[in-house]
């Protein structure tokens, strides 16, 4: 395993960090200590969760996800061994959605961030978070898919300087390490290490972004943000919700596949353009016998800005191997026949 530090803090993260999302809706809790357990024998470190797993997000599994961590955290006293982070969630901005999380209150004010991390703390069974995120942005913004930036006001937003105070105020107690956000744009980012300079506070140093073959958009206005200000990037969806495997293909759907399953309605994806991009990938690893999945991760975690890429599987087959991507090494001719693909169809499914 490589390991790199996450953004300007003082830890190390590993380059393929273990997602678990699915936990809870397409992996049961044994499942989930399999999977904890293989990615700790590879050198894994890094576990990513957050308060609304497993998604899409139902109020009789939601929580499931930080319980089954929690529990493989009693059973093992492997604390130490791990850098845990996860999340609280933003406003919905579809009505009646998340009324089971908190009654639907969900603004990053002082109540519900407190409440949201007391939470996952006991999920968890864990007094401390090395990373605590801000799932997305409280104010609205374009993320999850949205290319353009919606011109709407959003009175009940709250300021980023009160957000920052109370995760300040989270961290000197004890209960958060670090600070980072997700979901986030440049303006974003920008206002939360300004806010930090001049009230004195924390500094995030992580934002946690859809990054993949597919979308690269993160290299235009954020990756600078990564270089110049130490914010690193928790890549994730790096495989496309699994499509850059190539299962999707011509829309088949494999039986047990997580767009068979709790995700049929989801097409992302499914594009003319993003189905012409995957296949060409996939075209490039067939012919240099190599993983699809394994071409895809390499060429994410080839990239300097990315801390880590953060794989969500629902098998220790899958598991085993988006790790040994680690031992693809991209040749200069790899990477330009990349970037033609990318040159072709750049950026079809953000």
């Amino acid at each position: 395993m490589n390991y790199r530090t996450l953004g300007n803090s003082d830890i190390k993260v590993s380059v393929i960090g273990l997602g678990t999302m699915t936990w809870g809706h397409q992996n049961s809790e044994q499942d989930a200590h399999q999977q904890l357990d293989l990615a700790l024998d590879h050198g894994v470190n890094l576990v990513d969760t957050a308060e609304m797993y497993p998604t899409p997000t139902h109020a009789d599994t939601w929580g499931s996800t930080e319980r089954f961590i929690g529990t493989w955290l009693a059973r093992t006293g492997r604390r130490s061994d791990i850098v845990l982070a996860s999340k609280i969630v933003g406003p919905s901005r579809n009505p009646g959605s998340g009324t089971h999380i908190r009654d639907g209150l969900s603004r990053h004010d002082r109540a519900n961030i407190v409440a949201a991390l007391d939470g996952s703390l006991k999920r968890l069974q864990t007094d401390h978070l090395d990373l605590y995120q801000l799932h997305w942005p409280d104010r609205s913004t374009n993320f999850f898919g949205q290319r353009e930036y919606p011109y709407v006001d959003d009175p009940q937003a709250i300021a980023i300087g009160e957000t920052l105070q109370v995760l300040a105020e989270q961290v000197q107690a004890g209960k958060v390490r670090h600070i980072g956000v997700s979901n986030e744009t440049p303006w974003g980012v920008g206002q939360f290490l300004r806010q930090a300079e001049v009230l004195g506070l924390p500094r995030i140093v992580s934002i946690q972004n859809p990054y993949s073959l597919l979308n690269r958009l993160y290299e235009g206005g954020l990756s600078e943000f990564s270089h110049r200000e130490g914010v690193g990037l928790l890549a994730y969806s790096p495989l496309a919700f699994g499509a850059l495997t190539g299962k999707y293909l011509g829309g088949a759907r494999p039986e047990g596949s997580r767009l068979s399953s709790v995700y049929r309605t989801f097409n992302r994806y499914d594009s003319a353009s993003a189905q012409q991009a995957i296949a060409a990938y996939v075209a490039l690893a067939r012919e240099l016998d190599v993983s699809p999945a394994q071409l895809a991760l390499a060429a994410v975690i080839g990239k300097p800005f990315v801390s880590s890429a953060l794989t969500g599987q629902t098998s220790l087959a899958q598991l085993r191997e988006n790790i040994g991507a680690l031992e693809l090494q991209l040749s200069g001719e790899t990477l330009a026949r990349i970037e033609q693909i990318h040159a072709h169809t750049p950026n079809p499914a953000p």
